[in-house]
């Protein structure tokens, strides 16, 4: 057997954006809970703090001093749930959130200190086999989680799409590939 063979595999990849751009690589989840924070004194997990990028424009330097200690991503039997360890909201949509054949998109506004079931492994396996929604907020993946720090978006806000957004993460889920 090869070394790679009996590697554990990762639940999830986080991507961190910034808008549109995407800053850094993906960063793989092995543990059943991971950190994703921009300052977190002796954390551990993914710091949001130490990617770089030549140019920030104003309102992406004013989020990111609001992520502080950010979230905790955890997977759990029935699920993945965020827990939002900051001091600001954090917005978040997902496949699971919508209603069963809703064609409105729906973004779960999270205060600090609540949590929220933000994938649910058995309403995912059901989107695995049913229609493509229109997706006008970019490519459709039954398997992605979209977290925005401190801006909201979509229908009731300003920002129609979380590409508007200074800063945000975009979970993917490898528990159905």
């Amino acid at each position: 057997m090869s070394p790679d063979a009996t590697k554990p595999s990762h639940w999830c990849s986080v991507a961190y954006w910034e808008h549109r751009t995407r800053v850094g690589r993906l960063y793989a989840v092995y543990d059943q809970a991971v950190s994703i924070f921009y300052d977190l004194p002796q954390g551990s997990g993914f710091c949001l703090g130490q990617l770089n990028l030549e140019q920030r424009s104003e309102s992406v330097r004013r989020t990111r001093s609001k992520i502080g200690f950010g979230i905790l991503l955890s997977k759990e039997p029935d699920g993945v749930w965020a827990y939002n360890r900051g001091e600001h909201p954090i917005f978040v949509n997902s496949p699971t959130l919508d209603a069963p054949g809703g064609r409105a998109l729906v973004v779960r506004k999270v205060p600090p200190g609540y949590s929220i079931k933000v994938f649910d492994f058995q309403r995912g396996g059901l989107l695995q086999h049913g229609p493509e929604p229109d997706a006008a907020d970019g490519p459709y993946d039954p398997n992605s989680v979209r977290i925005s720090f401190a801006k909201g978006w979509g229908p009731c806000y300003s920002r129609q799409f979380i590409t508007s957004c200074p800063c945000w993460l975009e979970i993917l889920l490898n528990n159905h590939r």
